[in-house]
C-alpha cells in the first residue's frame, strides 16, 4: 500500500510512520464489496429471467389470437392476487431493484474513491490481463451506459413516452416491441445492441468479482465461476440482442396489420 506524506526522517532511521492513509470509514470496505456482490448477483438473476421471458416474442400466437408474451406480461401483473393488489408483485420487485441500484451505484463510486485515495499516484493496471483487465478499466463507463439505458428502456417499453409512443398500448408487450424495433427505427435497435455489449462487459467482470468476494473461488468453485461469469452473460446478451435485430429485419411478423 502506498504511504502518502511519509515521515522521511523516520524512514531514514529505520522507522515508518504510523499515520493512517485515511480515517476509518463508517462503512467498512468489506461490507461495501459484499453489498456490491449481492446486488450485482440480484441484477444478474433479473436480466436472465427478463431475457427468458422476452424470448416469448418468437412463439406463435394462440388459436384465439393471444400472444404468449402478452400472457407472460399479464401473469407478472397478476402474481399474488388476491393477496396482493393488481401489479403489487411488480411494484415490490421494482422497489427492490431500485434499492439495489442505489446501493450498487453508491458502492461503486465509494470504492473507486477509496482506491484512488489509497494508491495515490501509483496505479495498478493490467494485472489480470486479457478480457478481465479491459473490463476493469471500462467498469464505471459501462455502468453509466447501463444506467442511462435503464432509464431509456423504462421510458420506452414501460411507460411508452419515448419511442413509438403514439402506438404504445399498456399491456400489449408484443405490439409495443414490434413498434419500437420497427425496420425504420434502426437507431433504436443500435441503442439496445450497444447497451447489451456494455452489459456483457459489465456482467462478466462484475460476476467474477462477486463470486470471488463471496468466497466461491478455488479449485472446487472455479467451474461455477466460469459458468456464472462467462457462459451466462454471453447467453443473456445473445438472447437480448437477437430480439431487436430479428424484429428490425422483419423476421417477427406483425399480425395486427
Amino acid at each position: 500500500m502506498t504511504v502518502q506524506n511519509a515521515d522521511r526522517e523516520a524512514i531514514r532511521h529505520g522507522k515508518i510512520t504510523e499515520k493512517p492513509l485515511r480515517e476509518r470509514p463508517s462503512y467498512p470496505t468489506w461490507a461495501l464489496k459484499l453489498t456490491m456482490a449481492v446486488t450485482g448477483l440480484i441484477f444478474g438473476l433479473f436480466v436472465l429471467g427478463h431475457m427468458v421471458g422476452n424470448l416469448k416474442i418468437f412463439m406463435p400466437l394462440h388459436a384465439n389470437g393471444q400472444a404468449p408474451i402478452d400472457e407472460y406480461g399479464r401473469f407478472l401483473r397478476e402474481i399474488g392476487e388476491p393477496l396482493l393488489p393488481h401489479e403489487g408483485f411488480l411494484w415490490i420487485a421494482r422497489i427492490v431493484l431500485l434499492v439495489c441500484l442505489v446501493l450498487h451505484v453508491w458502492g461503486a463510486f465509494t470504492l473507486k474513491a477509496r482506491s484512488s485515495q489509497s494508491r495515490g499516484k501509483f496505479k495498478r493496471t493490467g494485472l489480470m490481463g486479457g478480457w478481465q483487465s479491459t473490463a476493469t478499466r471500462w467498469m464505471l463507463i459501462t455502468g453509466v451506459i447501463l444506467l442511462l439505458f435503464v432509464i431509456f428502456h423504462l421510458l420506452d417499453l414501460t411507460t411508452g413516452q419515448v419511442v413509438a409512443s403514439d402506438q404504445f398500448v399498456h399491456g400489449e408487450v408484443r405490439n409495443n416491441m414490434l413498434a419500437t424495433f420497427a425496420p425504420g427505427r434502426w437507431w433504436v435497435t443500435l441503442i439496445y445492441v450497444v447497451a447489451n455489449l456494455a452489459l456483457l462487459m459489465h456482467l462478466t467482470h462484475g460476476i467474477y468479482l462477486a463470486v470471488s468476494d463471496l468466497g466461491w473461488l478455488g479449485e472446487r468453485g472455479r467451474g461455477l465461476m466460469v459458468l456464472l461469469a462467462y457462459v451466462l452473460p454471453f447467453i443473456v446478451v445473445i438472447g437480448n440482442v437477437v430480439m431487436p435485430i430479428a424484429i428490425a429485419c422483419g423476421f417477427v411478423p406483425d399480425f395486427s396489420r
